[in-house]
């Protein structure tokens, strides 16, 4: 009763029954079931069903701080791939741990379009250069001139500094024949959500899923340029369509992977923009 934080479980008369008046209904999360000891209880609906039951790892198990800090320091984001596909078994390998991921409320709306070989990448990149040849209108000076007054500073520096230079690499690369949209990844990932989803709910995938391919032996990259640029309009609906994206989102990510063509011998520190400990507001002085 305690875990369910619908509060669609009460105690009455010394035993358990549904609230008549719960948050929301059961969201079938399952964590009234995952924690009875006495496998009491069991769910069905929204795509969860006691079938889904697994013992979890002991701690022993699961990897310590100091695995998992040496395995996030090692990553970096890499774009050189040797000509190396990827095994079947190790794409499965990083979806599983995916799937793992905090995604919302239950069933997931969280959309994988997976690319597993080099072909299917660069075909994807080219066919995303094409469409971007036709969409240059949007990082014309005259629309740039045209929107400033309307979508404020920070979206003007953000198209004219930095949407506007990748319209060129990508598509002026791609005539010469360097693919600088996927890098010729031998597998990509594409995480997106449906209209109904939570914004972080495919990044949160995606993030597994890049620290999972690390963890494999691979190199990765998030790419977030491309989710942005086929959402809106007619032309960007046709595109989905073409290459079965099933819906726009509000945000989505690209993780391309390979057996690395570098290796790098230093790790970078990152820090965060700010990092503030919250003290709470004092209280006005009484009279």
């Amino acid at each position: 009763m305690e875990v369910c934080k619908d509060f669609s479980l009460i105690i009455k008369d010394k035993k358990l029954q549904i609230n008549p008046d719960p948050v929301f209904g059961c969201i079938g999360c399952g964590h009234c079931m995952a924690v009875c000891p006495h496998n009491a209880i069991e769910i069905s609906g929204r795509t969860l069903t006691s079938n889904d039951l697994f013992d979890l790892p002991t701690v022993t198990e699961a990897s310590g701080f100091g695995a998992l800090m040496a395995l996030l320091k090692r990553r970096r984001s890499i774009r050189e791939f040797t000509d190396q596909q990827i095994e079947p078994k190790i794409i499965e390998q990083i979806l599983a741990a995916a799937r793992t991921s905090p995604m919302g409320l239950p069933p997931s709306d969280v959309q994988v379009l997976v690319f597993d070989s080099t072909e299917k990448s660069r075909a994807f990149a080219e066919d995303f250069c094409t469409y971007l040849e036709g969409m240059k209108w949007l990082v014309s000076p005259w629309f740039l001139w045209l929107m400033r007054p309307f979508w404020g500073k920070a979206n003007h520096e953000v198209f004219s500094g930095f949407v506007k230079p990748l319209f060129k690499v990508y598509t002026e690369k791609m005539k010469e024949g360097v693919n600088v949209v996927t890098y010729d990844a031998p597998l990509a990932i594409y995480f997106y959500g449906t209209p109904y989803s939570d914004p972080a709910d495919p990044i949160v995938a995606a993030t597994t899923a890049m620290y999972a391919g690390e963890s494999l032996g691979l190199g990765s990259c998030m790419l977030g340029a491309i989710h942005p640029l086929i959402q809106q309009g007619n032309r960007a609906r046709k595109f989905r369509e073409k290459h079965g994206i099933r819906s726009t989102s509000r945000e989505g990510l690209f993780v391309i992977f390979g057996y690395p063509a570098v290796s790098y011998k230093k790790g970078i520190r990152r820090t965060f923009a700010s990092e503030d400990y919250y003290s709470a507001p004092s209280e006005p002085s009484r009279p």
